[in-house]
């Protein structure tokens, strides 16, 4: 008898917890990544756990937290326990091949016998709204170092351009080669035989079968009443649910105790868009981190005696110049003190994300991490047109013969277009220089690698640009054992945390005052929106389009 874990994939996961009350309400009763990892990882060692059932399908998962729930369910695995995944059916006329490539890390698959095999291969997409923005009357005027930082593409064309197509394919195929790998070793098939059965699906469920892509056929209620018949549990429990409850026996009491003191292993967070300023969630442009947030953070792991080890866990496209090298001018701090600091990747880690990411001892990413992107864009979409049409118009007064360059009323002067080529060779001359330096490559090489280009971690790694593969357990690991210490006798805590009672307290410093949620404003709200319409957001450090492997 004992405790069947549950997993149900379908509701999706967050990579962060939410950061603000109302964050925490819409994202109510939802597992984040690193404790589906933990309880897969516990209930390993668990007596009292007898196996784990995972419902997939539903919410989709990036290829990245796929890959980082393929490596803890293998994990959990080496304890001799089942591991057991079932859906309805993979992808209902929809994709269904990253959901299936996840489902072949457990022992047994088992498919509804009306479902589908919907595992139809690997597709990148990005929008182009240029089409739009002419019927509309705006004109975009953006520039960008060098030919792949195509986040301007999505703007200024209405197709793919042909470096932007060259880097599509290559991140498709990179992404296509880790999943056939994958399932080709899980399921005992050749590659070849996978990549067959790849082109002529969707399959049904039989077919699936016969081919041995899948194990059992039958209902929700089958699958349940072979698992009791197997194991005779007599309870069931959600993973997110058991690794929150409390200690169930004196050793799990005995590692929750405050003494003696455990040495800690800290994390922090970069989280979504980079901007100078606080941490920030809006309702409609997600999490965002600021530079004084997570430079506070770095500096208080510092200052911190019984930190012996930091991973820097970082899921970013990126954002401000200035803010990512703030950010990485701590970490560089932080390493000065000979603590050991390791880079977590997570579904991507771009251009500003790339950024802070590159000095740390250590990078780690999945294989499916979308990384790089080492160049820069700026630019503005002229609206002035576009409100003519509509009835409105703006005027203005100005002294200086630059006070308006950025206005989205006026288009670039040639002079001004002349000094915003120069920031860009700038910016673009001072993130290859230091990503040279951080990763120990002559600047020639490491330009070769940048260009604004994206890469899957696979490739990454392949170019020196990350150092090993694997997730946030992963780098965990090798910050122990960079600092010399026994991953079970460890404390792992996230930095910033405040508590209610501390984030009521009215600040006592500019570092109290920058680890406290930042405001909703109007402003916030307007940012929120900008976004999500697809508009250019701030900051030159940003990854070309909107990638999306699915």
């Amino acid at each position: 008898m004992g405790t069947l874990l549950e997993l149900d994939l379908t509701r999706g996961v967050l990579e962060t917890p939410p950061a603000s009350p109302v964050a925490a309400f819409r994202a109510r009763h939802l597992p984040t990544l690193r404790e589906l990892v933990s309880a897969l990882r516990k209930g390993a060692r668990d007596d009292s756990v007898v196996g784990v059932v995972a419902h997939l399908g539903g919410h989709r998962l990036s290829l990245a937290q796929v890959q980082e729930l393929r490596e803890a369910v293998a994990d959990f695995r080496t304890s001799g326990k089942p591991a057991v995944a079932w859906t309805e059916s993979f992808g209902e006329a929809g994709q269904g091949t990253v959901p299936y490539y996840l489902a072949t890390a457990f022992d047994e698959i088992w498919l509804q016998p009306s479902g589908d095999l919907a595992i139809t291969g690997v597709t990148v997409q990005a929008v182009f709204i240029r089409g739009a923005l002419d019927k509309a009357g705006v004109i975009p005027q953006f520039g960008k170092r060098r030919e792949y930082k195509t986040a301007a593409d999505t703007f200024t064309e209405k197709e793919m351009t042909e470096p932007g197509r060259e880097m599509a394919s290559r991140l498709a195929e990179s992404a296509y080669e880790q999943i056939v790998e994958g399932i080709a070793v899980r399921r005992r098939l050749d590659t070849a035989r996978v990549r067959e059965l790849v082109d002529t699906a969707p399959l049904p469920a039989q077919d699936g079968l016969d081919a041995g892509l899948v194990d059992r056929l039958g209902y929700r209620s089958d699958v349940y009443d072979e698992l009791e018949k197997q194991l005779q549990y007599d309870d069931r429990l959600l993973a997110e649910r058991y690794i929150r409850r409390g200690p169930r026996s004196l050793e799990d009491l005995r590692k929750t105790l405050p003494w003696p003191q455990k040495p800690l292993v800290a994390v922090v967070r970069v989280t979504g868009g980079i901007s100078v300023g606080r941490n920030s969630n809006s309702p409609m442009g997600g999490p965002g981190s600021g530079s004084d947030t997570v430079g506070a953070a770095l500096r208080a792991v510092a200052e911190n005696e019984h930190v012996k080890a930091v991973v820097l866990r970082v899921d970013s496209p990126g954002g401000s110049y200035v803010a990512s090298d703030a950010i990485r001018n701590e970490v560089l701090r932080l390493r000065s003190t000979g603590r050991p600091v390791i880079a977590s990747m997570g579904s991507v880690a771009a251009s500003g994300g790339y950024f802070v990411a590159m000095p740390a001892d250590v990078i780690v990413a999945e294989p499916g991490t979308i990384t790089g992107s080492i160049g820069v864009l700026t630019g503005k979409g002229v609206v002035r047109d576009a409100l003519g049409r509509i009835g409105i118009s703006r005027d203005a007064v100005s002294e200086g013969a630059n006070a308006q360059m950025y206005s989205a009323q006026e288009e670039f002067t040639d002079e001004q277009w002349a000094r915003l080529e120069e920031t860009l060779d700038r910016i673009y001359k001072d993130f290859v220089a230091k990503a040279a330096q951080d990763r120990g490559l002559p600047e020639e090489r490491l330009e070769a690698l940048a260009r604004g280009r994206v890469w899957t971690g696979a490739d990454a790694h392949g170019h020196k640009l990350v150092d090993e593969l694997g997730g946030f357990q992963h780098a965990l690991m090798l910050a122990c054992n960079r600092a010399g210490l026994d991953r079970d006798e460890i404390g792992v805590t996230a930095v910033p945390h405040r508590n209610l009672l501390s984030q009521l307290r009215a600040p006592a410093t500019t570092d109290d005052l920058a680890v406290s949620a930042a405001p909703l404003t109007l402003d916030g709200l307007a940012t929120g929106l900008y976004s999500a319409l697809g508009l250019p957001p701030a900051g030159v450090l940003r990854m070309p389009f909107n990638w999306e492997i699915s």
